[in-house]
């Protein structure tokens, strides 16, 4: 079996975003862990309307092209790690229409955050957590949430991230959470697969 592929995928798209900050020094340290590939998928890349098909792609075609090219592109990860700004107590309405722009694409497959912002962005990726269960998503329970002392400090750049040692533990236990169960809900996935293949016979 091939190593399990991780998107790192970057939540903000905003100009002055610090979304670039965490997605750097998150994909060196997923990058670093021998039993997966990684990837970084900006969002910037993927200008996708605000949500206008006649339904979720779970039950009919989206007729987007960049939907189209969205889902494509979450169908090739075995799991994902999204960096998560916290806005009014909940993620960047960018990365809830991305998600949103999906569906089956996402299902059995493992999802983990690094929230920053208010309280360290926790109440988005309480809410990311609730979205991705309804998708079907495995959440971990690991995360990184970059509190606001530590934000500014790094904003301001007074202190890197690396140079954070309760982060960095912080990150290295999601990555191994999140490299752990794409490998299991990989392997699940492939199995099911064969099983359809031979019922089908």
């Amino acid at each position: 079996m091939s190593k399990p592929k991780i998107a790192i995928v970057v939540g903000s798209t905003r100009a002055a975003r610090f979304a670039d900050v965490p997605t750097q020094w998150i994909a060196k340290i997923a990058r670093s862990h021998a039993d997966i590939d990684v990837e970084v998928v900006d969002l910037r890349d993927f200008p996708l309307p605000f949500f206008d098909e006649v339904a979720s792609s779970a039950w009919a075609p989206s007729q987007n092209e960049v939907a189209k090219r969205w889902q494509k592109k979450v169908a090739e990860f075995d799991g994902f790690i999204f960096t998560a700004a916290e806005y009014n107590h909940g993620p960047t309405a960018v990365l809830k229409n991305a998600i949103d722009y999906a569906a089956n694409e996402w299902n059995k497959k493992p999802a983990g955050f690094v929230g920053y912002g208010s309280v360290g962005g926790a109440r988005a990726v309480e809410q990311l957590r609730l979205h991705a269960v309804e998708l079907q998503m495995a959440p971990v329970k690991s995360a990184v949430h970059i509190a606001w002392g530590d934000f500014l400090a790094v904003r301001q750049g007074e202190k890197k991230l690396e140079e954070l040692e309760h982060l960095n533990q912080a990150a290295t236990a999601l990555v191994n959470d999140v490299a752990w169960w794409a490998k299991v809900l990989k392997a699940a996935r492939q199995a099911d697969a064969v099983a359809e293949e031979v019922k089908a016979a």
